[in-house]
């Protein structure tokens, strides 16, 4: 899995000028499910994105989680995530996980978020062409990728 995770003060996703996701303060993930991701990736994933502390504390250090500050996280399927970038001006996208499977890689994600962290979570429709709109906050963008785990 591979993942940007953004600070925001507010994010929304919207569908044909309908709203499918919409948070305040919180994180904007824009995720991409890979082949070959496992159960072991997905838990990685979540566990980084809702323990990731770029939250500052009363001090104004980058300390506190999603969590801890009461925010919430919206999460954007973007397969786009997935084209490596070495060589060529025109991505592929063959490392990306067939749709249905990414599909189903994602909802479990979400439901990780809020079932093992107790986030609230809001998200973006799968397979849509999705508006994305964002107050990065700071600004603070962090990539995490499953295969550089430890």
């Amino acid at each position: 899995m591979r993942a940007v995770i953004q600070r925001v003060s507010r994010a929304r996703v919207t569908v044909d000028g309908r709203v499918t996701g919409e948070i305040g303060q919180g994180l904007l993930v824009l995720l991409a499910a890979l082949k070959g991701d496992t159960e072991a990736e997905l838990e990685f994933m979540a566990r980084k994105v809702s323990g990731m502390r770029i939250f500052t504390d009363n001090d104004g250090k980058m300390n506190l989680d999603v969590g801890a500050v009461g925010g919430s996280v919206l999460v954007v399927s973007q397969f786009t995530l997935a084209a490596p970038t070495a060589s060529g001006n025109r991505p592929s996208f063959s490392s990306a996980m067939p749709p249905d499977e990414a599909q189903e890689m994602v909802e479990r994600f979400k439901r990780r978020l809020e079932t093992d962290y107790g986030l609230s979570v809001a998200s973006g429709e799968f397979g849509a062409k999705m508006d994305v709109e964002l107050v990065n906050d700071g600004p603070v963008t962090i990539i995490v990728d499953t295969a550089n785990k430890a």
